[in-house]
C-alpha cells in the first residue's frame, strides 16, 4: 500500500512507515495513492466465510505482501476475537451490532488491530512509543484497553472534561499502568487540535517516540473496512441492494466504508447522518471546509465540529462535491428526534439503539421518506446501549442487560489529569513527566 498524505508535500509511504508516524510530516493524513478493486468473484462468494478469513483476504490484497502472510493472519486472529453479526429487524432493515468487544464500542476493531500492528513493528525496538488519543468517548476507552500492559507502548488519552458520558469515562480513567488520562477544559475538537500540534513540534518529535491512535493513524481505519465486507457476506437476501446508514462523527468510520467500496465491495449508497454538528452535509452544500465549534448533544462521539477525516473523504474523490454526493448522502438530526427513533425502535422491533445508531436509524428513515428504493438498509450501531442509559427512557433502560465488563468499570476509581486546552501545558506535561 503506497499512502500520500492529504496536503500532497510529503515523499509517499509505506503502510508500516504512515502506522508508525501517524501523521505525514507535511501534517496532512495519509491515504491510499489508489485501491485496486477486488474482483466481483470475490464479494459473490462471500457469503457465510468467517469475518477473520474475509478480513484477511482484504488486508492481504490492500497490503500487498507488506505484512508477511502468517504475521498478518496473526494479527488479525488476535485483534478480532470478537464478531460484527447483523440483526435482522425487517426485510430490509438489518442493525450491523459492532459492540461486541472489550469496550462494547465499534473503537475496539481498529485499536485491536493497531494494537497488534504496532506491537509488530516494534518488537526488536529498545526505545518506548508514546501514543497520543484525541477521544470523544468510546476511542479513549477501545485504545486504553487494547495498549493496556503491551510492552514498550504508553498510552496518554485527551478527553473532554464533562462532554462524554460517565460510563465512558471511567471505561478510560480506571485503568493502570501504561495508560494515562488528560482531562482537557474544552472540546474534543481541542484535543483533536492538541495532539496534531505535538506532532507538528519539531522538539516533541525529537525527544519522543510519537505515534496517534486516532482515525487519523492509518491503521485505526483500515480494519473499520473489514466489517462492511462482513455485512456484505451475511446479509439474508442476496437480490437487494445494500445501504449503510453511518453515525458520523469525525468521519473515520464512514471514510472506511468508502474504502471498502473503492476496494469493490457494491455499495449502493452511504447515508452518513450527523448530530447538530454538521460540517458534512454543510461541505456537501456549500464546499465550506472552515471549522466550528462543537455542540454537546445526545450522540456524544459524534460532536465534532472540525472532523479531520473530512480531508480523506476530499482526497479520494479529487475534491469534487458532486461525485461524493452521487455514493453519499448527508443530514443532520437534533436530540429530539434522536430520543424519538430510540423509542419508536423499541416500540416497533423491541430493540435497544444507542443514541449513536439512533441518529443512524433517523439517516435511513429520511433518505426512504424521500424515494423508496428497495435495498436493504443496515444501519451501524456503534455503542453499546448500556453505555448510554441516562439517554433511554425509564421503561427502555429497564430492558437494557448491563454486560459484567462494563460493571466492572462503573465500580473503578476514577483517575486522571486536568490540564488546560492550552498547548503549552500540554508539551510541558510531556517532556516532564515520567511515563511507566
Amino acid at each position: 500500500m503506497r499512502l500520500v498524505s492529504t496536503r500532497g508535500q510529503a515523499v509517499a509511504a509505506s503502510f508500516c512507515d504512515a502506522v508508525a508516524r501517524g501523521i505525514a510530516e507535511d501534517g496532512g493524513l495519509y491515504v491510499p495513492a489508489s485501491v485496486t478493486p477486488l474482483p466481483r468473484k470475490f464479494f459473490d462468494a462471500a457469503g457465510g466465510r468467517p469475518l477473520r478469513e474475509l478480513a484477511f483476504d482484504l488486508a492481504r490484497h490492500l497490503l500487498d505482501g507488506e505484512i508477511p502472510d502468517r504475521d498478518l493472519e496473526t494479527i488479525i486472529t488476535r485483534s478480532l476475537t470478537f464478531d460484527a453479526p447483523i440483526r435482522m429487524l425487517a426485510d430490509d432493515l438489518g442493525v450491523l451490532e459492532l459492540f461486541h468487544g472489550p469496550t462494547l464500542a465499534f473503537k475496539d476493531f481498529g485499536a485491536q488491530f493497531m494494537a497488534h500492528t504496532l506491537a509488530w513493528l516494534n518488537r526488536e525496538a529498545s526505545t518506548k512509543r508514546h501514543i497520543l488519543v484525541a477521544t470523544s468517548g468510546d476511542t479513549g476507552s477501545a485504545v486504553a484497553h487494547a495498549f493496556h500492559n503491551v510492552e514498550g507502548m504508553h498510552v496518554i488519552l485527551l478527553y473532554p472534561s464533562g462532554r462524554i458520558s460517565t460510563v465512558q469515562e471511567l471505561q478510560l480513567t480506571t485503568l493502570r499502568g501504561n495508560v494515562t488520562a488528560l482531562e482537557i477544559a474544552g472540546t474534543f475538537d481541542d484535543c483533536q487540535r492538541m495532539v496534531k500540534e505535538a506532532f507538528a513540534d519539531a522538539e516533541l518529535r525529537t525527544r519522543m517516540q510519537l505515534t496517534s491512535a486516532n482515525s487519523i493513524n492509518i491503521a485505526r481505519l483500515l480494519p473499520q473496512s473489514f466489517y462492511y465486507v462482513g455485512a456484505w457476506a451475511q446479509r439474508p437476501d442476496r437480490s437487494r441492494p445494500v445501504e449503510f446508514s453511518v453515525p458520523s462523527g469525525n468521519l473515520g468510520n464512514l471514510t472506511a466504508g468508502i474504502l471498502a467500496m473503492k476496494a469493490g465491495l457494491p455499495v449502493r449508497k452511504f447515508i452518513a447522518a450527523v448530530n447538530a454538528n454538521t460540517a458534512l452535509p454543510r461541505y456537501l452544500a456549500t464546499g465550506t471546509t472552515a471549522p466550528v465549534p462543537a455542540i454537546a448533544t445526545l450522540s456524544n462521539a459524534m460532536d465534532v465540529g472540525d472532523p479531520s477525516n473530512l480531508a480523506r473523504l476530499r482526497w479520494l474523490f479529487g475534491d469534487d462535491r458532486d461525485l461524493l454526493g452521487s455514493v453519499l448522502h448527508s443530514a443532520s438530526f437534533s436530540d429530539e428526534q434522536t430520543r424519538a427513533a430510540i423509542r419508536s425502535v423499541y416500540r416497533c422491533y423491541q430493540y435497544v439503539l444507542d443514541p449513536h445508531g439512533a441518529v443512524g436509524y433517523c439517516g435511513l428513515e429520511h433518505v426512504r421518506s424521500a424515494a423508496s428504493s428497495g435495498s436493504l438498509g443496515i444501519i451501524l450501531e456503534t455503542a453499546h446501549p448500556a453505555k448510554f442509559l441516562d439517554a433511554l427512557d425509564p421503561e427502555i433502560r429497564s430492558s437494557v442487560h448491563v454486560p459484567a465488563r462494563l460493571r466492572a468499570a462503573l465500580e473503578g476509581e476514577k483517575r486522571s489529569v486536568r490540564l488546560s486546552p492550552a498547548f503549552a501545558g500540554f508539551k510541558e506535561f510531556l517532556l516532564h513527566t515520567t511515563f511507566s
